[in-house]
């Protein structure tokens, strides 16, 4: 009872500490905050059942993050585009008293549609390292990558973010 009272604990303490945290890593991958805060959920869900099945957990925050990445690609395969002029012709009309959130939503689809134009491999260490603000290290614990293959992807990403918004691209 007292190993399963002290695992609910970290768990707890972990969904406190890091919900929010998934929560932008899964909404900035997919662009739709409804599905993310879903994916959140989901996410903590699944590992709150692996967990209590006994199965071990060595890092929580690299295994948190690793169950959000497969939910994320689950939802990318299954997930229709829906452009803005597909909204326009359905009939989408932002109101006023929407203005301020339509606002940030916008400023975060055109961050995230810069993002996207990077490569696959560079996209998903840049956003890991300074929107979910991993380490190099947490970061390789979650791919399964070296921590010296993250470090250069990091650096390489930032490069080509820094071309794609220096031309344009």
């Amino acid at each position: 009872m007292y190993k399963n009272t002290e695992i609910m604990e970290a768990f707890t303490k972990a969904y406190d500490e890091l919900s929010d945290a998934i929560f932008r890593h899964c909404w900035f991958r997919i662009g739709d905050r409804e599905r993310a805060k879903d994916l959140m959920q989901e996410t903590f869900t699944k590992s709150w059942q692996y967990i209590s099945r006994g199965e071990k957990v060595d890092n929580l925050k690299a295994f948190l993050y690793r169950v959000a990445n497969n939910l994320i690609i689950d939802e990318y395969r299954k997930k229709k585009e829906l452009s803005l002029d597909n909204l326009m012709v359905e009939g989408f009309e932002p109101g006023f008293d929407d203005r301020r959130k339509n606002e940030q939503e916008i400023d975060a689809r055109f961050i995230l549609g810069v993002v996207n134009r990077l490569d696959e491999k560079y996209r998903e260490a840049v956003l890991m390292r300074y929107i979910d603000d991993l380490s190099p290290k947490e970061i390789a614990e979650v791919t399964g990558e070296s921590e010296n293959n993250i470090s250069v992807r990091i650096h390489r990403g930032l490069s080509q973010l820094k071309e794609i918004l220096n031309n344009g691209r």
